[in-house]
């Protein structure tokens, strides 16, 4: 059971907790970063031991996030899924305690009324449904699933086009969504309450969104995939392999840096591994993330 990774965070009156399905990934920066060595790692010691081995190895997470604002229960992506076929032998035929997961950390499945999908990634996908007799059905019949209208028609794009990505995910966890009518298509900008609410940070896809949290003073932004790694913040510039345009990746991660450095802004890093959050301060001719 993957309960002992849950943690949770109160910004405001804004409840918030982190459902993990792979803790602590270990692997070669050249995964995220083109031309990535060890020893740029290990040019940045405040990586280690949170987000990367003394060795030159990034750790990474892949989970989501829940959470309560107003009358709302809101699923922040949905992880990779059980039961599936993927690219990476990693995440095929996963079997994980996500939904008991939910419920420990206070949000029963049955309580969420939202589903927020930042990107349509198969890892932030995969519990849109579950296979239930050999079918895949909605997990959440209850909710209404927030699609990013520019987003969604770009993967649609790819699927015509027979276009250059991988798209197995979207029988599984896209279409059920469709063909139950539980799907609502967002603009970039969405509110989902008045605390909480989307905020444009496109390049990783084409419709990519961040999610922006204020209530009562406090604030705090879960980043999604604009960027997946706190070595990203040391030069926020340079490309990342898994972005659809790098450049524009680069410059959305650049202007959220100097938006939020030495700000009283929590990060919450998507893919970024316990305590997942921090404050961006200046290091140097870059940044750093600062936690605790």
């Amino acid at each position: 059971m993957a309960s002992e990774h849950i943690r949770h965070w109160k910004i405001g009156d804004v409840e918030v907790a982190r459902i993990v399905e792979v803790n602590a990934w270990e692997d070669d920066i050249a995964m995220l970063l083109p031309d990535g060595k060890p020893e740029y790692v290990q040019k940045f010691p405040w990586l280690v031991p949170h987000f990367a081995t003394a060795a030159g190895k990034m750790l990474i997470s892949f989970q989501c996030f829940v959470l309560r604002s107003r009358d709302k229960v809101v699923m922040i992506d949905t992880c990779i899924g059980n039961d599936r076929q993927r690219e990476f032998p990693v995440f095929c035929n996963m079997q994980t305690t996500f939904l008991q997961d939910l419920a420990v950390a206070g949000f029963p499945p049955a309580t969420v009324n939202t589903v927020m999908c930042s990107h349509l990634h198969f890892d932030h996908v995969g519990w849109n449904t579950q296979k239930v007799n050999g079918k895949w059905v909605p997990t959440f019949p209850q909710a209404r699933y927030l699609f990013g209208k520019q987003e969604y028609e770009h993967w649609q794009h790819l699927r015509d086009t027979g276009g250059y990505h991988d798209i197995a995910h979207l029988v599984d966890s896209i279409d059920p969504i469709i063909e139950a009518r539980l799907h609502e298509l967002v603009g970039t900008d969405y509110g989902i309450t008045d605390e909480v609410w989307l905020e444009p940070t496109p390049g990783h896809t084409p419709g990519h969104v961040s999610v922006h949290i204020r209530s009562r003073g406090e604030e705090a932004v879960i980043t999604c995939d604009m960027m997946h790694h706190p070595i990203q913040l040391a030069d926020p510039g340079m490309f990342a392999n898994f972005d659809m345009d790098k450049e524009q990746a680069a410059r959305t991660r650049r202007a959220f840096v100097e938006r939020y450095a030495d700000k009283k802004v929590m990060i919450i890093g998507s893919h970024f591994c316990d305590p997942t959050a921090g404050m961006i301060v200046r290091d140097g001719s870059g940044w750093k993330l600062v936690t605790g």
